[in-house]
């Protein structure tokens, strides 16, 4: 079943008195379930067409259709409520916020995304989703005493804690070595598969491509190979 449609997208990015073209009348279909890796050299649009997509840039032209609503025909307060409780996102840094523990950065999530949720429900879901990234014995521990990889688990187990339908990925293994790279890519994997979350996922690491259902191409702002 189709999650999100792209349909023509262009955008533009002004520079003085010229206009740049970096996405060229996109087309792309993401199914349900699937996890789409969009790779392309340096430049190549990849990038910009996924924060496009997740709703942190304004498209110049063209439809993005997810669930059956149109979110560039949204206002930036519908866009934010479809990012808060739709989407998961997992960067290429974790982003933690420093002062809170493992737990307490779920908790906000939880809360940035307004589940109606009991305490008792909130603490079986945290629990739950630590134990699945091999994190419930660091629930107490600041960013600060983790690792890079341990700070990658905590990142991923935050883009699924509200249960989205949908998760970016923007080189989410960059920042790693090869070992924890593949720990982390196999974690992702794992977890879309089993709560069923649509995935689009950005990288320039060609190994990572057999965790991918699908590889898509992108060359000068448009899709080359799918």
């Amino acid at each position: 079943m189709e999650t999100l449609s792209i349909n023509k997208l262009v955008k533009t990015f002004k520079d003085g008195n010229k206009e740049e073209k970096i996405l060229k009348g996109i087309d792309l279909e993401l199914s349900q379930g699937e996890i789409t890796a969009l790779i392309g050299a340096s430049g190549s649009g990849k990038s910009t067409l996924l924060t496009v997509v997740a709703g942190l840039q304004k498209s110049t032209m063209g439809k993005i259709i997810f669930e059956d609503k149109e979110l560039t025909e949204m206002n930036p307060t519908q866009l934010r409520d479809v990012r808060a409780k739709r989407f998961g996102f997992v960067f290429q840094h974790a982003h933690l916020v420093q002062f809170l523990t493992v737990q307490e950065q779920l908790q906000l999530m939880m809360d940035t995304a307004e589940l109606n949720w009991s305490k008792k429900k909130r603490e079986e879901e945290i629990k739950s989703v630590l134990q699945a990234v091999d994190m419930w014995s660091h629930k107490d521990s600041y960013p600060d005493n983790l690792s890079g990889g341990e700070k990658q688990r905590v990142a991923i187990a935050r883009a699924i804690i509200h249960q989205p339908s949908m998760l970016f990925a923007d080189e989410p293994t960059a920042s790693l070595d090869s070992k924890r790279s593949i720990e982390v890519i196999e974690l992702l994997r794992s977890l879309s598969k089993e709560r069923n979350h649509t995935v689009l996922m950005v990288t320039h690491d060609t190994d990572m491509l057999k965790y991918a259902d699908r590889t898509v191409i992108m060359k000068d702002g448009v899709i080359s190979e799918s």
